[in-house]
């Protein structure tokens, strides 16, 4: 375990975590005081944290309560708004671990901002220092910061008034700007990105975010359309002349046999 943190723990990724850390205790603080501030009992958005850990399904909760709507809209809003998390578990399925106990802590974690982390990770170690030192770094801010907006009460009403609530999408930002590295995968942003802009008015917050998932879909599309251009390319190229990582290549038939 020493030996794994001294490998893949650096200075990069002290900073990258904190600065979220940052920005995410200050999303938490205003969560606690507008919970609070709402009428709702202060229990309440602490036990959320810790049991739900869900900034964004919180949010959505909270603000259906406060609108007057059911418990049950509540839950069932914060439940559509986790449904993202499902393919986030996938792909970070390798980080958590074999042992149950392991997957089932690092299930708990899995946010946008430690999926990110993982998956930006160049080599295995470091997408599971990265996972884990984001996602309990974050866990315990969270909660902290929850408390403290709780405590805070009255004293911050409307964080929008201060900016505050830009601060979140900012450092998402941040982080994915270093990951568009190729075209398919601008492709696929970009797509995505216009998809949750032009729903943004029409749908309930959150929402538009699952919808930027069908960028997914045209990264996969051009990803299959390149390989098989490559493939084509590849015709009648004896596999001698072509390396194992490229499309596969033809060998003459044998029962064709060289003069």
């Amino acid at each position: 375990m020493r030996k794994f943190w001294r490998t893949s723990w650096d200075r990069a990724l002290a900073r990258d975590v904190g600065l979220v850390c940052l920005a995410d205790g200050i999303v938490g603080v205003s969560f606690g005081a507008t919970a609070v501030a709402g009428g709702l009992p202060g229990w309440l958005p602490i036990a959320m944290s810790l049991l739900v850990f869900a900034g964004g399904a919180q949010f959505a909760a909270v603000g259906v309560v406060l609108a007057g709507g059911s418990p049950v809209a509540a839950v069932a809003a914060g439940a559509l708004l986790n449904t993202r998390l499902f393919p986030y578990g996938l792909a970070v399925a390798d980080v958590l671990g074999a042992r149950w106990w392991t997957r089932l802590l690092g299930a708990h974690v899995v946010t946008d901002e430690s999926v990110a982390f993982a998956l930006r990770g160049a080599d295995p170690a470091r997408r599971r220092s990265g996972f884990w030192a984001c996602g309990v770094a974050l866990f315990a801010v969270w909660n902290v910061a929850v408390l403290l907006g709780v405590l805070a009460g009255s004293a911050v009403k409307n964080t929008a008034a201060f900016g505050l609530d830009a601060t979140f999408p900012a450092v998402l930002l941040a982080l994915a700007l270093p990951t568009l590295t190729d075209r398919r995968t601008r492709a696929a942003a970009l797509c995505g990105g216009s998809a949750a802009v032009a729903l943004t008015p029409f749908l309930p917050a959150g929402l538009p975010v699952l919808a930027g998932l069908a960028g997914l879909a045209v990264g996969w599309r051009r990803r299959r359309a390149g390989n098989s251009r490559a493939g084509d390319s590849r015709a009648g190229v004896p596999c001698s002349e072509v390396p194992s990582s490229e499309a596969p290549c033809s060998e003459a038939p044998s029962s064709e046999v060289p003069r």
